[in-house]
């Protein structure tokens, strides 16, 4: 199976084989700013199983974990599609939001709890 994730513009595609080794919900603060939203929801794949095409740029930030995160966005519509977490090198994560699959695979996992927005309820 192949999907397709992709920026608001559609200039910057990532092609991802096989299923996720894992998708997890983020309450960080971090991923709190980079997706404007009060959580974000990555998918892992082994990097041999992610294909990218069309320009994007790139921002490297710290994480909790003391490896930097390499984050790819698109140059034309600013939105962020994938990242590369240096802590786990032979990984890409790709924000599930980038797929616009509401039949994609839940997250089996949360993180960062210490941060979830209250009225969150059970979510994550």
């Amino acid at each position: 199976m192949e999907r397709m994730a992709a920026c608001a513009c559609g200039h910057l595609r990532v092609f991802c084989t096989d299923e996720p080794d894992k998708v997890s919900l983020c309450h960080c603060l971090a991923c709190q700013r980079r997706t404007g939203s009060a959580f974000g929801i990555a998918a892992f794949f082994a990097r041999d199983h992610v294909r990218v095409e069309g320009p994007s740029l790139s921002y490297e930030r710290p994480s909790d974990s003391g490896f930097p995160v390499l984050l790819h966005f698109c140059p034309d519509c600013g939105s962020t599609v994938f990242w590369e977490p240096r802590r786990k090198a032979d990984m890409i994560a790709v924000g599930v939001g980038s797929f616009a699959d509401p039949a994609f695979p839940a997250p089996s996992q949360s993180v960062y709890a210490e941060f979830k927005h209250p009225w969150l309820g059970d979510i994550g």
